[in-house]
């Protein structure tokens, strides 16, 4: 059995409709839309509406953690205009390509940029969405848990530590463990190029050292300290920046 897995595909519908070949399985952990590509500040939602000078300012600000400074900017830039639709209008042409490039079958979750309520519009008969469900696969049990926690990013699917434990907690013993955000190791979290740590989870990394899954699997922060690391039993791995490779990461077995 190999399934392949990516995540962090903000946007990359061409190399996504490459991704599952030779696998019997697709899994995507979330970030399909791209709002802002933080390599290339001409690419995204951001730029196409406001340009990319203005996708440069906010880029450097929020890189300097100036977060107060940078949603100001954006509500200057955002007055006047219906974001709500907007955004929307956006994302709906986004979804359109990127959920007619999974291959069959794929199983997804959400990414903290995600928008959840357009999901069951886009996804095909063979695209499986769960969010604190279960799937086997090939013999193994698959748990998936969708989006990210409250930061002062404010992006569209962040949820409460709560409410983000509620779910995890509701997959029980499972194989393979599949998050977009990582559990909340230091090595996992913290991101090399931009400088910061991002936000993991403490229900997942207490749910990998109660169940010890065979693997726990997740993208998120796209330049990881360490790439894959062992907690217990468990293999820890960041599938990777799929918008920046364009490869998934295979799990045999």
């Amino acid at each position: 059995m190999r399934v392949h897995v990516v995540s962090d595909v903000h946007g990359n519908a061409r190399d996504l409709a490459r991704a599952g070949d030779g696998a019997d399985a697709l899994v995507c952990l979330g970030d399909l839309v791209l709002f802002l590509d933080y390599a290339d500040h001409s690419r995204g939602i951001f730029p196409e509406l406001f340009g990319t000078e203005n996708a440069d300012l906010i880029v450097e600000l929020r890189t300097a953690r100036r977060f107060e400074e940078a949603r100001e900017l954006g509500r200057r830039l955002w007055a006047g205009v219906d974001r709500a639709a907007a955004t929307e209008a956006a994302v709906r042409k986004q979804y359109a390509e990127l959920f007619a490039a999974f291959p069959t079958p794929t199983y997804a979750t959400y990414g903290n940029v995600d928008m959840p309520p357009l999901w069951s519009e886009y996804a095909l008969p063979g695209t499986t969405v769960l969010d604190g469900e279960r799937v086997e696969i090939g013999g193994r049990v698959f748990g998936f848990v969708g989006g990210g926690l409250r930061t002062p990013m404010r992006t569209p699917y962040e949820i409460d530590d709560e409410e983000y434990a509620a779910k995890v907690e509701a997959l029980g013993e499972v194989d393979v463990l599949c998050s977009h955000i990582p559990p909340e190791v230091p090595e996992l979290v913290y991101d090399t190029v931009a400088r910061r740590f991002e936000r993991g989870s403490r229900a997942l990394l207490d749910a990998i050292r109660k169940t010890r899954p065979r693997y726990a699997l997740f993208g998120h922060v796209h330049q990881p300290q360490a790439q894959r690391m062992r907690v217990g039993a468990t293999e820890c791995v960041n599938v990777g920046h799929f918008a920046s490779t364009g490869r998934p990461w295979a799990l045999e077995w």
